[in-house]
């Protein structure tokens, strides 16, 4: 029987990482926002999950600012999360939300924002009602943001640059 591990990713992971991106989101949007984000230095936690060698799975958080009373708070967004498609339903894309949450809060992070399926993303302790008075160009039901202690509730949400970029392209 395999395991399924989970660990940080390295540089020679890149290519992987960019197959599971285009793979999971059939397209290349995703994987290039993770290229603009790594090498613009804005990754705070990125694993991967490896399955006899390969890897099937990613998930990537980046440095996000809330500013609110001309103070800036930092967090972090998750975006994205992926798995190869033949690994959907498998658990693999929940256990790497975990340990990036253990390795986030041991790092000393406080606030998360996700922008993705409120049904997914409830399970791991996401809300809407948690972001809803942040101010965003993402506002709405998906916008959710998870709290592991003192942290802004309003406030103007600032992603990487590379958001920016992914959108313009």
């Amino acid at each position: 029987m395999s395991m399924m591990s989970i660990r940080a990713a390295t540089p020679r992971d890149r290519e992987a990482i960019r197959l599971v991106e285009e793979h999971a989101f059939g397209q290349q949007a995703e994987a290039g926002l993770v290229d603009a984000l790594v090498s613009g230095g804005d990754a705070v936690v990125e694993l991967v999950a490896e399955e006899d060698g390969q890897v099937v799975g990613h998930i990537l958080f980046s440095r996000l600012f809330v500013q609110s009373g001309g103070r800036s708070f930092p967090a972090v967004a998750l975006a994205p999360l992926a798995v190869e498609p033949s690994f959907h339903g498998t658990g693999i894309g929940g256990a790497l939300v975990r340990e990036a949450h253990i390795r986030l809060k041991d790092a000393g992070e406080v606030l998360a924002v996700v922008l993705g399926d409120p049904a997914y993303y409830g399970r791991f302790g996401y809300s809407h009602a948690r972001a809803e008075r942040f101010e965003s160009e993402y506002q709405g039901e998906a916008l959710q943001a998870l709290a592991w202690g003192e942290a802004p509730e309003t406030g103007k949400l600032v992603y990487a640059s590379a958001f920016s970029s992914a959108l313009a392209a």
